[in-house]
């Protein structure tokens, strides 16, 4: 089945996009978009991470991609990480939104995260995530290369649900952290030959890390890299470099391998409040037909936890010496 959009833009445009509602409409059958400040938003991957802040953590992610073509894909996520004060457990929440071309899909989940220390100050953390996602296609945004497919059949609209398990593992430290995670293992099955000839979902496994240098009092640099594996597809690697400077701003770049450059930048508005913008550029052939991506993140720290300050973070104020500043963790 092919879509054609109904947007009265540019023919090539329309051409682009249907190539990448074909090339692309896989990829977006899992649990968790694309994000460029993936960084800071580990824990909507990664239900292991959801423990391991020392704060209470709200935020707010906004994506537009590839602006100007036609139903091209546009992100809202909601999210919460929450973890308890007696620095081994935590509990987490995420909602997103994914619009594609006629396929809305909404995703949410409950991720639940237990930690063991290794060492001083090494952690290992263990996390399980709950949740369901619904598929909605609206056969009104368009019309149709074959209009007598069966599908069409069933009415203006076409709604699923369908549950998702996933799991993950994350270990860290005060300056490095890497991690790994499935989202969703319930892959197999779960479509009818309707949904099937729609989207399809395949199972993904995400190997994310970074390590903090310290250059000075007022400037740490950390490179990461994301990289997610989707059955029968190829692999997607993103790589970044972030300063932060002063403990207020970040600035930095990021490439996703034969895809995007990206510019990130970020600012500290107050000790509990920090907001982060990326752009993305293009460097396959998409890079002629749009003006980029923007991506929005809002971040709200809450407070040490659920029961008070945890042991990890009066430790952390035993050891630190006075003229260190009392700052969040770079991630």
């Amino acid at each position: 089945m092919i879509f054609k959009s109904s947007t009265k833009k540019h023919w090539f445009a329309k051409v682009v996009f249907l190539i990448c509602f074909v090339l692309t409409s896989v990829l977006y059958a899992q649990k968790e978009p694309q994000y460029t400040q993936y960084m800071y938003n580990i824990g909507s991957f990664n239900p292991a991470y959801v423990g391991s802040v020392e704060s209470t953590e709200i935020s707010g992610l906004y994506r537009a991609q590839w602006i100007d073509i036609p139903g091209a894909p546009r992100t809202i996520r909601f999210g919460a990480n929450v973890p308890f004060a007696n620095e081994k457990t935590g509990l987490g929440f995420n909602i997103v939104n994914d619009q594609l071309g006629p396929v809305n899909q909404t995703y949410f989940d409950i991720s639940y995260s237990y930690q063991v220390n290794l060492n001083y100050n090494t952690f290992l953390s263990f996390g399980l995530d709950a949740g369901g996602a619904s598929l909605n296609v609206d056969f009104t945004k368009g019309s149709f290369e074959n209009p007598g497919e069966p599908i069409l059949g069933q009415g203006d609209n076409l709604s699923r649900f369908y549950p998702t398990i996933g799991a993950g593992l994350f270990i860290y430290s005060d300056q490095w952290y890497i991690g790994t995670s499935i989202p969703n293992f319930l892959t197999e099955g779960i479509y009818n030959d309707d949904v099937a000839t729609i989207i399809e979902d395949r199972m993904q496994f995400n190997f994310i890390g970074g390590y903090v240098f310290n250059l000075n009092d007022n400037l740490k640099f950390k490179p990461a890299f994301l990289v997610n594996a989707i059955e029968g597809n190829p692999i997607n690697v993103n790589l970044s470099a972030n300063f932060l400077i002063a403990e207020k701003f970040t600035a930095g770049v990021s490439y996703r391998l034969d895809n995007a450059f990206s510019g990130l930048a970020g600012f500290q508005v107050a000790p509990s409040t920090f907001v982060g913008y990326s752009y993305d550029y293009n460097t396959n052939l998409l890079g002629e037909f749009n003006n980029g991506s923007h991506e929005l993140i809002v971040k709200f720290t809450l407070g040490k936890g659920l029961g008070g300050k945890t042991d990890k973070a009066k430790r952390k104020e035993m050891d630190a010496k006075p003229k260190q500043i009392d700052s969040p963790r770079f991630f």
